[in-house]
């Protein structure tokens, strides 16, 4: 590995977090160890979740936020959701340094920022501070264009069709 490339998956589309999971398994295989920083969802047991269980040391999940931010579902103010995804940020700078990862993976963190819970530039920080050799993976809708200027590879999703337009509820094993 010559150079951690930086890369984006946004969108309206669903899977951006599958394909970083993705990149994840990929690396697994290869001996790589990924850690992967959710900003916004909030511990949980996820498909993705039970498999790093199982898969061991090589790939971890933190889910560092408090669940959703608006609509129904939020059960926080946003000064908590603020402090979970500063925190989350933290978390991430010091991944990045230990050495420890050959992937880090900042799961909705263009949603954090998107809905002002972070701002840009410490994540444009991050980038510019990052190990040489670490790739750097950025889920969720709408990252910002200064994100996206400084990616290497950005790849968009658009959703074309989905069950849950029709009603259908999220489906286990596909959608967490």
């Amino acid at each position: 590995m010559n150079k951690g490339l930086v890369i984006v998956f946004t969108g309206d589309g669903k899977g951006k977090t599958s394909a970083a999971l993705g990149i994840a398994l990929r690396a697994f295989g290869h001996g790589m160890y990924t850690s992967m920083i959710q900003f916004i969802k909030s511990p949980s047991t996820t498909g993705e979740t039970l498999a790093a269980d199982r898969l061991g040391q090589e790939i971890e999940i933190i889910a560092a936020g408090k669940g959703f931010v608006t609509g129904p579902g939020n059960k926080f103010p946003l000064s908590e959701h603020r402090k979970a995804a500063e925190k989350a940020l933290v978390l991430a700078h010091q991944h990045m340094l230990s050495g420890a990862w050959n992937i880090l993976i900042l799961d909705e963190i263009n949603n954090a920022v998107q809905l002002g819970l972070i701002d840009i530039k410490p994540v444009l920080d991050l980038i510019k501070s990052k190990p040489s050799k670490l790739h750097l993976v950025f889920t969720g809708r709408n990252a910002h264009p200064d994100l996206i200027a400084a990616a290497d590879m950005v790849t968009e999703m658009r959703a074309i069709k989905h069950p849950y337009d029709s009603g259908l509820p999220a489906q286990k094993g596909v959608d967490f």
